[in-house]
């Protein structure tokens, strides 16, 4: 509390004894109490993972938590904070206790973050208007490519590009780097392949298509986001394996992207 007011005994003792449950309930790292709510940060501007629909985030990473947390047994809140925001709140694991926003699992943020068991396949795909000279990610080199920061893409067109070239455009989301290819300022857009192929359907005017380099972009697997040593872990990851294996997951898959998921390759990530 940053308050430093005097009290009377009475009512300090009552303070303190508020301050002593506030503490307990929002320390990431010790577990949650029976009927806390578990508050999730997310960008929802990733569709069709997570998106805002007038004041409601909706998408396949909203279907599949509810299913999740039905499971668990708790209850839970979904806010849009935007994506640095999601990353340094529930690194505090303070006001949020977990991310979802289709995060992949990368070596790097296992430094700072731990992850539930892994949810989602995908892989980074190149988008470009129709007619370009562009076929692979190494075509990228010389080109002005958008990008969303602190993302995979940014990782994966830095180590091809250079992570200083001034023709990696970042910015702060993937609507951002979509408009920036647009506007003509980018030569090609780099993102998860869900956000680019949903944007190419929803856009057909704009004459775009996508390119699948399996071999400079291999699969990446998403993981909800965790502070360092949280308990919800231990809660979570039966509860996504339970959705995963009882077809569950392989339902809500399916109306968002109409087909079926690759289980296999899911239940064997690590």
């Amino acid at each position: 509390m940053k308050s430093r007011k005097k009290f009377i005994m009475s009512g300090l003792v009552a303070f303190l004894l508020l301050a002593l449950v506030g503490c307990g309930s929002n320390n990431a790292s010790s577990g949650n109490a029976a009927g806390e709510k578990i508050m999730f940060a997310s960008d929802a501007s990733y569709a069709p993972m997570e998106y805002m629909d007038t004041d409601t985030i909706k998408g396949f990473d909203i279907d599949f938590i509810k299913a999740v947390m039905e499971e668990a047994g708790m209850e839970y809140e979904v806010k849009n904070t935007g994506w640095d925001t999601m990353l340094s709140s529930v690194k505090q694991g303070t006001e949020y206790q977990a991310g979802l926003s289709s995060v992949s699992i990368t070596d790097e943020r296992k430094e700072t973050y731990d992850y539930s068991i892994p949810y989602f396949e995908s892989t980074n795909i190149i988008m470009v208007k129709e007619g370009s000279s562009i076929k692979s990610a190494l075509d990228l080199k010389d080109k002005k490519v958008a990008v969303q920061t602190a993302t995979t893409a940014d990782e994966l067109m830095s180590g091809i590009m250079g992570v200083d070239n001034g023709n990696l455009k970042r910015f702060d989301s993937n609507a951002v780097a979509l408009m920036e290819l647009n506007g003509g300022g980018a030569d090609a857009v780099v993102a998860d392949i869900a956000i680019i192929r949903e944007y190419i359907k929803n856009n057909p005017d704009q004459k775009l298509t996508s390119i699948l380099d399996t071999t400079n972009f291999s699969s990446e697997y998403y993981g909800i986001l965790l502070p360092k040593g949280s308990e919800l872990k231990a809660k979570l990851d039966p509860a996504i394996k339970k959705v995963l294996e009882n077809g569950k997951y392989a339902e809500i898959y399916k109306t968002w992207f109409g087909e079926e998921p690759n289980l296999d390759n899911l239940l064997n990530a690590k």
